[in-house]
């Protein structure tokens, strides 16, 4: 224990890429602090689409080895990020992409939206015991934008922080512990709009620009409890994502997805603080995931 870094992140993501898109300033500027940044990451993303012409090959209705391709593109942007602690729940491969929701996908017995919730919270709580990180990120309970990888990773999350700290539950994955802080992805509307008119207004080559509802978790500013100004790892971002080239396209601060419909690439990022204390006082904002935990 005493070894522990001072500071201590976990993030729980569904797919390769979400991490990135989601927190990849936040995870940079916290790995270049000092901090012990830990993501776990709950499939490998084997029925996404793919971008480059030359990678279509990959996908899961032919050739179906996308996963192994998107295993090199996560550990390539985890160089990126400055991050060297990357694990997949349970081992590369435990859990299968279910696809989008209503999708054939979703049936499949391997497939994480059919996992058993407490079987899989078990893996993630040996991690936590572990790592006994004082912030653990991941999505709202809706996945942010439905998704139901999304949805499951959020479910083992919190069940695993519940778990992590109930002394009889598997001593044997550790000695228990409680997460003092839990937040969930967020994007407040203004920082949104903002974005989109500066995308508009760059007059960036993109055959179209995204829309407001096609960014997960855009809610109102005021549930937004927590921003992390990374500004000054932009780059560090821009090249993760840049990395996971089979899903994501990026042209400066900008991105498109298979869709190929312009969205802002965030750099100061949201989130709801969703339990524990906040560090900030009444009515304002925290400015950092650590605001007012113990080391």
């Amino acid at each position: 224990m005493k070894d522990l870094p001072a500071r201590r992140l976990l993030l729980v993501h569904a797919h390769p890429d979400d991490e990135s898109i989601n927190n990849g300033a936040t995870m940079a500027k916290y790995a270049a602090e000092g901090a012990q940044v830990t993501l776990v990451t709950c499939t490998l993303g084997e029925e996404g689409e793919v971008i480059p012409p030359e990678l279509v090959h990959l996908t899961a209705d032919k050739e179906d080895r996308l996963g192994a391709h998107r295993i090199e593109e996560l550990a390539a942007a985890m160089r990126e990020l400055g991050v060297t602690d990357h694990r997949f729940l349970g081992g590369a491969g435990r859990y299968r992409d279910s696809g989008m929701m209503g999708a054939p996908q979703n049936h499949r017995e391997n497939a994480f939206w059919n996992a058993d919730v407490d079987e899989a919270a078990a893996h993630l709580v040996e991690v936590i015991r572990s790592v006994r990180p004082q912030v653990v990120i991941t999505y709202d309970p809706q996945g942010s934008y439905g998704h139901p990888d999304h949805i499951q990773a959020h479910r083992v999350a919190l069940r695993a922080a519940e778990l992590a700290a109930e002394p009889a539950f598997r001593r044997d994955l550790g000695d228990p512990y409680a997460v003092p802080k839990i937040y969930w992805n967020r994007v407040p509307r203004s920082a949104v709009e903002e974005g989109f008119a500066r995308l508009r207004a760059s007059g960036a080559d993109f055959p179209g620009i995204a829309d407001v509802s096609d960014v997960p978790g855009v809610v109102d500013d005021v549930t937004v409890t927590t921003e992390v100004d990374a500004t000054a790892y932009a780059a560090a971002k821009a090249a993760a994502m840049r990395a996971h080239a089979t899903q994501i396209v990026v042209k400066g601060p900008f991105f498109t997805l298979s869709n190929q419909l312009g969205q802002p690439i965030f750099t100061t990022e949201y989130y709801e603080l969703a339990h524990g204390e906040s560090g900030a006082a009444a009515g304002e904002r925290e400015h950092g995931l650590f605001a007012g935990v113990a080391s």
